[in-house]
């Protein structure tokens, strides 16, 4: 048979079959954007950016928010099987023979015209209660660090899909040519050692099937805060600039080529990686901060990659207008000595994290900035291990969970959710991490279920298709 096609060799086909993808995948992304709930906000925001203060392992609520008096009565007893009923438990404590109750070994008292209980260890953020909404009643089904972690930022615990900041980068857009609409930082608290905390990985701020420009871009501490962002030695802006000219020519003619929209959002990258050439060390340059800004927020403020430097961080990105700030803070995955460690870890974040908070309220930001404070899960009210006089751990919780919330769109001085004696089932009012999702939309001024995106023949939402709600008694 004659070849109806004499002139196209194999090259030629797979670009114009390319193109033809390519147009198709373009012709998805308009009928999402035209589709979807676009244009956002759905009504008038609270707040314009988030700071997520992000206490990776999993912090212990009943030894920090939820006080439960009447847990010494029962310490080192049995914890009840009507308590823990068919619990899915870890394997770390599937094999005990015996589930003792732990009490908190810390005091509690009273804060603030609300009369909030506080443990102890957090003697800064116990004196700003007031300004703050503790939610009691969180709650999630995943009982491992990576599922969970990947359910709150992403909404379920399979990988692949945004995370929160993706969501509202795609949603609101950045205020900030000059700096990314989501950054991330990291720190790596002392409640227990570098190699021995849970690992986070890039996906955990990934933009799952959002175009890849609205990923978050991590700062790092030290000389190099982004990595390869230096112009290597020879190349002077200028001659940056004319290559980044040059190679958009290039770009673009491939995308007239092949109807790529993932090159726009390549084009895009580059030239905001020019941009934060300039912007990002005028960021991290803070020797313009005055000494009592250092002193507000603690002795490791000094010390690029701390949480206390990154507070500050985040405090200036917040003056910069930057819609997303992420702080993951390492070292919360207490299984044993968690009197001691968790004294660490709370040593490194309970100052900056009220410092923070009093630092925007001074600055006239805190009213339109919505700050999150907590981890993936919470710990089990028995000890892991053996308990001892002076020693116990915990394993990890989903049941119930500490967070609080404070800022643009959030009531303070309130409480809501309630957990039973043990501290280990909810009571009253429970919060999913999905509800969580929600409430955060709802300061930004989006509707949760409005809020969505094609793919797959589908209108993903980052709270995916079960009930979900905003929670309204910590609203303003």
């Amino acid at each position: 048979m004659k070849d109806p096609f004499p002139f196209l060799d194999r090259r030629a086909f797979l670009q114009g079959t390319a193109g033809t993808l390519g147009l198709a995948a373009l012709s998805s992304l308009v009928e999402a954007e035209a589709g979807g709930a676009l244009p956002v906000p759905h009504f008038p925001p609270r707040a314009k950016r988030v700071i997520w203060l992000f206490q990776s392992g999993g912090p212990s609520h009943m030894d920090l928010w939820d006080y439960k008096p009447d847990l010494a009565a029962h310490h080192g007893e049995e914890l009840p099987d009507s308590i823990r009923g068919t619990q899915r438990i870890t394997g770390m404590t599937s094999g005990q023979s015996t589930f003792p109750v732990v009490a908190p070994m810390f005091e509690f008292r009273r804060h603030g015209e609300c009369g909030r209980w506080v443990s102890e260890l957090l003697p800064h953020t116990a004196q700003v209660v007031d300004k703050i909404a503790v939610i009691k009643s969180m709650n999630t089904e995943a009982i491992n660090h990576d599922p969970a972690v990947t359910f709150i930022q992403t909404g379920q615990q399979q990988l692949g899909r945004p995370c929160i900041g993706s969501w509202i980068s795609y949603g609101l857009g950045s205020e900030n040519k000059d700096l990314p609409a989501y950054l991330v930082m990291i720190s790596h608290g002392s409640g227990r050692p570098v190699g021995m905390q849970q690992p986070l990985f890039a996906r955990l701020w990934g933009s799952g099937f959002l175009p890849s420009e609205h990923q978050g871009v991590k700062l790092y501490g030290g000389k190099e805060p982004v990595l390869y962002l230096n112009d290597a030695p020879g190349i002077d802006r200028a001659a940056r600039r004319r290559m980044l000219d040059r190679l958009a020519e290039l770009n673009q003619r491939r995308r007239e080529a092949t109807g790529d929209p993932e090159i726009d959002t390549r084009i895009a990258q580059y030239e905001m990686a020019f941009r934060m050439q300039a912007s990002v060390p005028d960021l991290v340059d803070v020797s313009d901060e005055p000494d009592e800004v250092f002193e507000l927020y603690g002795p490791d403020s000094r010390k690029p990659g701390t949480f206390a430097a990154n507070c500050i961080l985040a405090r200036r990105l917040a003056e910069r207008d930057v819609r997303f700030v992420q702080l993951f803070h390492r070292g919360w995955d207490q299984h044993e000595n968690l009197p001691t460690t968790i004294t660490g870890q709370c040593k490194d974040t309970d100052q900056p994290s009220a410092a923070l908070l009093l630092d925007l309220e001074r600055r006239g930001l805190l009213d339109e900035t919505l700050i999150v404070w907590g981890g993936e899960f919470g710990r089990t009210a028995y000890s892991q291990g053996t308990l001892t006089k002076d020693n116990y751990g915990r394993d990890h919780h989903g049941r119930c969970f500490t967070m609080w919330l404070a800022g643009g769109g959030i009531r303070g001085g309130v409480e809501h959710g309630e957990t039973d004696t043990f501290c280990y089932n909810i009571v009253k009012d429970p919060v999913h991490v999905r509800d969580l999702s929600a409430t955060i939309l709802h300061c930004l001024g989006i509707d949760h279920e409005r809020f969505t995106y094609k793919f797959q023949g589908l209108r993903q939402r980052l709270t995916g298709v079960e009930e979900a709600h905003a929670v309204e008694e910590v609203l303003a």
